[in-house]
């Protein structure tokens, strides 16, 4: 892996971080999961389980002639639509998700803790710990496609919690959101390699966007604007995006469109054990 840029020591924030309180923004309770632009407002809602249907409208019975929405440009695109249906309309002007739940509905104040964003760190290394791991072992070959992709994050997080320890801020052990999506991503990558390469996508490409701009966020209410490691990426990343939707459409090229489907039918899994860790930061 390319060499990490380092903390940089003039900056008044290598002290502890000045814990303030400003005026809460209008925050909605929802990750932003994009393939992956996102708007220009913060207003994300933490990701939770929803009704299958958004797939299913997606990925049913294939009409002779007829693709599958995003097929044409291949399956990063259909992948993509479906995350996108799963969105409400304030997320995503393609968002077709009801609000239905009091956890999806707005959240007026919206006060991120440094404690919360360290659990959801630790856990976010866990879990990218395991997905690192799993590429590494390739149970499958395809998944050896997506070795050293310069999407890893797990040693750009080390830097971040190592930082936060020099501060002297305690370091806590992974939660059972963390916990329990590793176990499953663990589980899933031995027998079910369309259904992790799903979570592999979403992961990734969601911590691109959406996921960058709550580390903005939280670092301006809580950090004095410091930029973690966890948000920055050697080279240029659009490229490095693109270089693995190819590879990602590469290998979904041999599979069939009912491994497909059951691919894109495990989104709503990611979202949901995506938003629970995601949750931590204001817990």
């Amino acid at each position: 892996m390319a060499s990490l840029t380092p903390i940089s020591q003039s900056h008044s924030f290598l002290k502890r971080p000045n814990l303030k309180t400003p005026p809460p923004p209008h925050i909605s309770s929802s990750f932003i999961l994009k393939d992956f632009s996102y708007s220009k407002t913060l207003s994300f809602k933490l990701p939770r389980m929803v009704t299958r249907s958004a797939v299913v409208s997606a990925t049913t019975a294939e009409k002779p002639g007829k693709r599958y929405p995003g097929e044409a440009k291949g399956f990063v695109e259909e992948m993509r639509f479906v995350a996108m249906k799963l969105h409400t309309r304030d997320q995503a002007k393609e968002g077709e998700k009801e609000v239905k739940q009091p956890e999806e509905r707005t959240v007026k104040v919206w006060e991120p803790t440094v404690d919360g964003y360290l659990k959801f760190l630790v856990d976010s290394k866990l879990v990218y710990d395991t997905l690192e791991g799993i590429i590494d072992k390739a149970a499958f070959p395809s998944y050896a496609e997506f070795r050293n992709t310069g999407l890893e994050r797990s040693e750009k997080l080390a830097i971040d919690l190592q930082w936060f320890k020099e501060q002297g801020y305690t370091i806590p052990e992974p939660s059972s959101p963390g916990v329990t999506y590793a176990e499953y991503l663990k589980e899933l990558s031995e027998k079910d390699p369309q259904a992790f390469i799903c979570h592999f996508y979403n992961i990734y490409f969601a911590h691109s966007a959406g996921g960058r701009m709550i580390g903005k966020k939280v670092a301006e209410k809580i950090l004095d604007n410091k930029e973690l490691e966890f948000y920055k990426w050697d080279g240029d990343l659009s490229q490095l995006l693109q270089n693995v939707r190819d590879k990602l459409n590469k290998v979904a090229e041999s599979w069939t469109r009912e491994e497909k489907n059951h691919c894109l039918e495990e989104t709503e899994k990611s979202f949901k054990h995506s938003g629970d860790i995601l949750r931590l930061i204001l817990s």
